[in-house]
């Protein structure tokens, strides 16, 4: 088994109904596509779900990688502390992922966590998850990672990482890339306005729709910068986890009404034609 589907998801907070007590229903697109992406996690029948999120630790010069049997996170910190959840982590594919970092030489691993908690930019997701899972079914185990200030080749090469340990330990993986998109589209929004920021968010919506993960890589680092994104990395993660793999995309949903971006697509790889020696993206970049 490998990565059997991938997700790039955004974490607005107030999407959770007890955070935006009805001003969710200012993203229902987003929301639609979040469900549906809920229900195809759930129809995978995933071991682990690998979830790479901005909001998670996070080093100048270092990936860090939960550890821990399990980890509970609320949004408290949003007004909703009711709004709580849970999950436990696959504890052999996080041993697996810190060795093969380190054979790869990667600056990853699970030194250094400061807060256990669950992020909300993790729990966002898990929330649409659980809420497709069928009752009474054992839920996946998560691996959660952040990301660092490292280069875009050093994300990729851990997401080849997960990608590799995925198939060795014959895991039935779906990865989830956390990110929201640019920060910065609309002079109302609470970022301001800058013109990187649609660019930027063009650009993206580009990706989602041909799977061309090279854009990932060489984007204007500038660009992504003044954008005011927090995605990019994650996604960076998630190509890797994909590389040399034939897939169908899909872009399930992108919104920008409060001056965030936030895009939902979908990955699939396709069995029948398996793996495309085309997409070395980081050989390419």
């Amino acid at each position: 088994m490998a990565i059997v589907a991938a997700f790039a998801v955004p974490h607005p907070p107030l999407i959770i109904p007890a955070v935006g007590h009805g001003q969710e229903r200012g993203i229902q697109a987003t929301i639609d596509a979040y469900e549906e992406v809920g229900r195809r996690v759930a129809a995978c029948a995933p071991d682990t779900l690998v979830i790479s999120s901005p909001h998670s630790i996070m080093y100048r010069d270092y990936i860090h990688i939960s550890p821990g049997l399990h980890a509970r996170g609320s949004f408290a910190r949003f007004g909703a502390p009711e709004a709580a959840y849970r999950c436990d982590y696959d504890q052999e594919f996080v041993r697996s992922l810190c060795d093969a970092a380190s054979v790869a030489d990667l600056p990853a691993g699970t030194k250094g966590e400061q807060d256990p908690s669950l992020d909300h930019a993790t729990m966002i997701p898990l929330h649409f998850v659980w809420k497709a899972w069928p009752e009474g079914r054992s839920r996946p185990k998560v691996v959660r990672m952040g990301i660092s200030g490292r280069s875009p080749a050093v994300h990729y090469r851990l997401g080849q990482c997960v990608q590799r340990v995925a198939d060795e330990l014959g895991r039935r993986v779906v990865y989830i890339a956390s990110g929201d998109l640019s920060h910065k589209l609309t002079p109302d929004g609470p970022y301001g306005f800058a013109p990187e920021g649609p660019q930027f968010d063009g650009k993206m919506q580009d990706v989602f729709l041909t799977g061309d993960f090279l854009e990932l890589l060489a984007i204007d680092p500038g660009l992504a910068e003044r954008a005011a994104e927090c995605g990019l990395r994650s996604f960076q993660i998630m190509a890797g986890a994909l590389d040399r793999t034939a897939v169908s995309v899909e872009l399930l949903s992108y919104e920008g009404p409060f001056g965030v971006g936030y895009g939902v697509a979908a990955f699939t790889p396709t069995s029948a034609v398996g793996a495309d020696q085309e997409r070395n993206f980081l050989e390419q970049y």
